[in-house]
């Protein structure tokens, strides 16, 4: 049972670095990115096939998978992100596609068969390290005169690009951290599990994170943390009651967004809420 709840535990850490890097990017950003999961599968292959073939320490190989993630983050990111909405949303839809297609026929990443024997390690202190890491980096990004321009984009794009903001510049810049972030999740993932396969990081898992950000609410770092909690436990939850499971899951979700239609706290953080009640008080 121990083990179990200490399973839960990690997976909602990593759930919470891919909820608030994905929100720094559609929620603070104002984007609308469908490319998280291929960001994780890069991060997370990355650092699996660093530790297990070369002997690079799990750690070093996370920080390494993360990169390289960011890497492909500006790579695809700089063209692709001078689309907008739909469109931008298929493009990086079809970019998470290709890259587990390209996973999928490597020899290196094990192919379909998946990638065994990856070196482990992670435990609850390695994994709330980066989760909380992640957390507090995005929070003071989002105090920053970077995060200004990340919400003043949000909010009008027109208005931002006339009052000298670099939109291109800050989009990019956006979708590399958030890339850096999910490639994290991904390597804590990895050398968590000790098993990778292409088929976890397809679009479910994709849809799975977008939830996250949308039931938390769009723009709000607690939202999203609390919604990686939610998310992670009610399946759980529901594992007794298999054949209903999926259904009682949507209609929670269903009721959910329908009672609070921006999300659990919106675009509003704990600490906005704390004042509030200080103040009326």
């Amino acid at each position: 049972m121990e083990v179990y709840i200490t399973q839960i535990l990690i997976i909602i850490a990593i759930n919470i670095i891919l909820a608030v890097s994905l929100n720094l990017i559609n929620g603070m950003t104002g984007q609308f990115s469908l490319g998280h999961a291929g960001f994780m599968a890069v991060g997370a292959y990355t650092s699996a096939v660093l530790a297990k073939t070369y002997g690079v320490n799990i750690l070093l190989a996370i920080l390494v998978g993360a990169a390289v993630a960011g890497v492909v983050g500006f790579i695809i990111g700089f063209p692709v992100l001078r689309l907008k909405g739909d469109y931008l949303a298929i493009v990086t839809l079809g970019f998470g596609e290709i890259i587990r297609v390209i996973i999928l026929n490597m020899k290196i990443t094990g192919g379909a068969k998946g990638l065994p024997g990856i070196p482990g390690g992670i435990n609850l202190l390695i994994s709330y390290t980066f989760a909380i890491a992640t957390v507090i980096i995005i929070r003071n990004i989002m105090l920053s005169s970077e995060g200004r321009a990340f919400l003043s984009i949000r909010e009008d794009e027109i208005a931002a690009e006339a009052m000298g903001v670099n939109i291109t510049r800050y989009k990019v810049l956006a979708f590399i951290i958030g890339a850096f972030f999910a490639g994290i999740a991904g390597g804590v993932y990895a050398h968590f599990y000790q098993f990778l396969k292409p088929d976890s990081f397809n679009i479910f898992k994709t849809v799975d994170i977008l939830l996250m950000v949308v039931l938390g609410g769009m723009g709000s770092i607690t939202g999203s943390i609390i919604a990686a909690i939610i998310l992670t436990i009610v399946p759980e939850l529901l594992r007794g009651f298999s054949e209903y499971r999926m259904v009682v899951y949507s209609l929670t979700l269903i009721i959910l967004m329908i009672a609070r239609p921006d999300g659990i706290l919106g675009k509003k953080e704990i600490t906005d809420i704390i004042s509030f009640k200080k103040r009326g008080a």
